[in-house]
């Protein structure tokens, strides 16, 4: 059997080797349950939430707010210090996942000011701390997300500090935090990191399709991919990767499309309120995207305030393409 038909095992769990990634303000309940209408078995991951945002009462009920269909789920957390963990590991447990995911990878300016995120790499003597009081609060599956490095290298010492840690896997994006998401990822670090443990290692950064996983999947030997912005706007995404690493084809018809635009439009509307709307506008332009006149639509659309005027806009918008297949078929031929 080949590498792309199995499974990857995390603890005691096994998941197809394409996952989806946390993606602030876009893999939200409503994007995932879309998520689940085209893979039922692949990991995603929530948002990542601050443990005291957890802890506290307002914050932590809308950080909990997800169904049971979209599990098996991965809660990624944000910490900067060992006090206060217990309650909001507590609710995170209660509330039902199969994993949860500690975040030291993430580069934004305030989280990193804060301590947490990829701030956490450059202090590995607090973050021993923190792995060891969550590996002793968390009975599920434990996994951490990793970079390159703060602003410099040190993917490997940490990524064994990890694992002496007693976590089960761990997910590598190879770039500084110094270098957000400019610039190609540094796969070679992936390598490294891959090659230094015996826990499963995920690769994060650049993999939109079956060909640059492919490609990464040949330069590191990563056990599964995450995959952030090739999903955005794109909840099928997960199955067209699995379908091509099978060489299979993978169609999907302007219709199909317009369908998984309006559902997410109206699963936002359900969880949201009225604000569903202007969450939706960010994944508006990535439904329209490569057809004609996408632009101009684009324009009027993410200005409208109605809920109507959008949806009757994109109806209109699709009726008046040529017919074809989307770009998401033709990758299956590529030889495994």
């Amino acid at each position: 059997m080949s590498y792309w038909n199995k499974p990857v095992t995390i603890g005691n769990l096994t998941f197809p080797r394409f996952m989806s990634g946390p993606l602030d303000g876009i893999t939200d309940s409503p994007f995932r349950k879309l998520v689940r209408k085209f893979s039922t078995d692949e990991l995603l991951y929530t948002e990542m939430r601050h443990i005291r945002c957890v802890a506290s009462k307002k914050g932590g009920e809308r950080a909990l707010d997800f169904a049971s269909l979209e599990r098996p789920l991965n809660f990624q957390i944000s910490v900067n210090a060992v006090e206060d963990m217990e309650p909001a590991i507590e609710k995170i447990l209660a509330r039902g996942v199969d994993c949860i995911d500690l975040n030291i990878g993430c580069p934004a300016k305030n989280v990193v000011k804060s301590g947490s995120g990829s701030a956490l790499m450059a202090d590995p003597a607090r973050l021993e701390k923190i792995l060891k009081k969550l590996r002793e609060l968390i009975p599920i599956v434990f996994t951490v997300k990793i970079r390159s490095g703060y602003k410099s290298i040190n993917a490997v010492e940490i990524a064994k500090l990890i694992q002496d840690c007693g976590v089960d896997g761990l997910a590598v994006h190879p770039r500084l935090q110094t270098e957000r998401f400019m610039g190609r990822p540094n796969y070679g670090v992936a390598a490294q990191v891959k090659a230094a443990v015996s826990i499963p290692v995920l690769l994060s950064g650049n993999v939109v399709n079956w060909k640059t996983a492919k490609m990464a999947y040949e330069q590191t030997g990563v056990d599964g991919f995450l995959i952030g912005r090739g999903m955005w706007a794109k909840p099928w995404k997960l199955k067209e990767m699995r379908e091509h690493s099978q060489g299979r084809e993978f169609y999907l018809t302007q219709s199909e499309i317009l369908d998984c635009a309006l559902t997410h439009l109206d699963s936002m509307l359900e969880h949201y309120g009225s604000h569903g709307l202007y969450c939706f506008r960010k994944h508006l332009p990535f439904y329209i995207k490569g057809f004609t006149h996408a632009s101009a639509l684009r324009k009027e659309l993410c200005v409208a305030t109605s809920v109507h005027e959008v949806k009757d806009g994109l109806i209109g918008f699709f009726a008046e393409q040529e017919p074809r297949l989307s770009h998401t078929a033709g990758m299956a031929n590529l030889s495994r």
